[in-house]
């Protein structure tokens, strides 16, 4: 312990070197902690998952059954895309919050990117090349063009096959969140109805209007 009677005799070259070791030592133990293991040994890696063979499986589109190999990760999307060739439907998030992938299952319409392509056995599922029929536009798709209800045309796909659910909803009687009266089973065709129903598939350039016009149309028609 240092004498306090005695006076203190540290230099600023002593502060200088003090400091410059510090910061050496400093420098060799983050340094160290880069080095591989001892004995020349590779830092281990953590073990790749093994790979989920492919299975066997039927998917019935668009009323045409099609035997794939899939492994059972695989989405829906994907399945459609990428083993069918069927590229209407659209990837747009692959999160399910923009819509472009719906697609209908029994009637259903659903997000495919949110779901695998193994759950859907002998579901019946159409996508947007299944809405026409024999080389004829459906009214949905005729009204789509009457009605300028796209621009870019992305998202147009999952809009038409949400659409069709969307007015087998309310012809059923289906209550939304916006029904007057869900204990009635009478839904009319009006717009916070529709726009309501239709929220899940989103519009990037905006067509939010012409598609509600060309919903309407169609109901009426």
């Amino acid at each position: 312990m240092p004498d306090p009677q005695q006076p203190d005799t540290t230099t600023e070259a002593d502060v200088d070197a003090s400091r410059r070791g510090f910061m050496q030592s400093a420098l060799l133990v983050a340094g160290a902690t880069q080095l591989p293991l001892a004995h020349g040994a590779p830092a281990q890696t953590p073990a790749a998952s093994p790979p989920v063979p492919a299975r066997p499986l039927t998917l019935n589109v668009n009323g045409v059954d099609h035997t794939l190999s899939l492994e059972p990760r695989v989405t829906l999307l994907d399945a459609l895309r990428e083993t069918l060739g069927m590229t209407g439907t659209k990837k747009g998030c692959d999160r399910g919050q923009c819509g472009a992938c719906t697609v209908l299952v029994d009637g259903r319409r659903i997000n495919s990117c949110l779901t695998l392509a193994v759950m859907h056995r002998g579901a019946k599922i159409t996508t947007i090349e299944g809405i026409a029929q024999d080389g004829e536009l459906a009214p949905i798709q005729a009204a789509f063009i009457e009605h300028d209800a796209f621009q870019c045309g992305y998202c147009t796909p999952g809009q038409i096959c949400s659409a069709v659910a969307c007015m087998d909803e309310i012809r059923a009687g289906t209550a939304s969140a916006v029904s007057p009266n869900v204990r009635e089973q009478v839904v009319a065709f009006t717009h916070p109805e529709i726009r309501e129903r239709m929220s899940g598939n989103l519009c990037r350039c905006g067509a939010y209007n012409n598609i509600v016009a060309a919903i309407r149309a169609t109901a009426k028609a």
